[in-house]
């Protein structure tokens, strides 16, 4: 899964906020085995990305049961 751009996560819904939430892998992952030097670049801005998704999910209400249902374990 890829990191969602900084509009997207803004103009998303609950349901997808805590789908990214709980399946997109930890920052910088998506690097790993790349360019030298291009992880901690790759990690930093999936960092911010990660945060804002966290902040826009709390905003909307959390991760609550039954939002966490509609997500599921798989994708």
């Amino acid at each position: 899964m890829k990191y969602p751009t900084r509009e997207e996560v803004l103009k998303a819904h609950h349901v997808q906020l805590a789908r990214w939430y709980r399946f997109l892998p930890s920052p910088g992952m998506s690097a790993l085995g790349g360019p030298r030097g291009k992880f901690e670049e790759v990690q930093a801005h999936e960092t911010e990305i990660a945060k804002l998704i966290k902040d826009q999910l709390d905003f909307c209400g959390g991760m609550t049961p039954a939002v966490s249902k509609a997500v599921g374990w798989g994708n």
